[in-house]
């Protein structure tokens, strides 16, 4: 089948699973319609679509949109509410409405990364920590670290159970 002739048939359905999968305003509906036409494209250049159905074809390129999406998203970035954010000295504290004044006076006095940090975590913990304290996924650790994701998730659970055995409450 041409190329042509396979995206005009599927260009509705591909075009509906943009709109699905629209991100907060990261990424237009066109955007996403484009990485997908890509996608296909590069898939089309090595032989890929030759006798799969179109339905098999469309849900490859929603897991492809889906991955993209993944990856794509910016990383989350980690800030003190204290931390002055503009030259005239005010800070995230002072511009953000505090909801419930009791909660955040109660947490610092239970947490803090150094108390973490100082539970008894093996020096993998420690770099499992480290990552995701600099806003890394488990997938983006356990490549960094060499390790399947699965194992980054043991860490994880064995950080938390740490944590809840030095006396977090919650």
């Amino acid at each position: 089948m041409d190329f042509r002739v396979l995206i005009e048939r599927i260009t509705p359905a591909l075009k509906a699973v943009a709109r699905r999968h629209l991100l907060y305003g990261f990424y237009s509906q066109d955007d996403l319609y484009q990485e997908m036409c890509l996608y296909l494209w590069q898939n089309y250049a090595n032989g890929l679509p030759i006798g799969i159905n179109e339905a098999y074809i469309i849900k490859g390129c929603e897991f492809h949109i889906q991955n993209f999406l993944r990856k794509g998203r910016p990383k989350a970035s980690i800030s003190s509410l204290d931390q002055l954010i503009s030259p005239g000295g005010l800070s995230l504290a002072d511009i953000l409405e505090d909801k419930k004044a009791n909660f955040r006076p109660g947490v610092e006095e239970r947490l803090t990364v150094d108390d973490i940090k100082n539970i008894g975590l093996s020096d993998k913990e420690e770099l499992v920590l480290s990552f995701l304290l600099k806003g890394y996924t488990v997938r983006e650790i356990a490549k960094e670290m060499g390790i399947s994701h699965v194992m980054v998730l043991k860490y994880k659970k064995s950080i938390v159970k740490k944590w809840q055995k030095s006396g977090y409450q919650r």
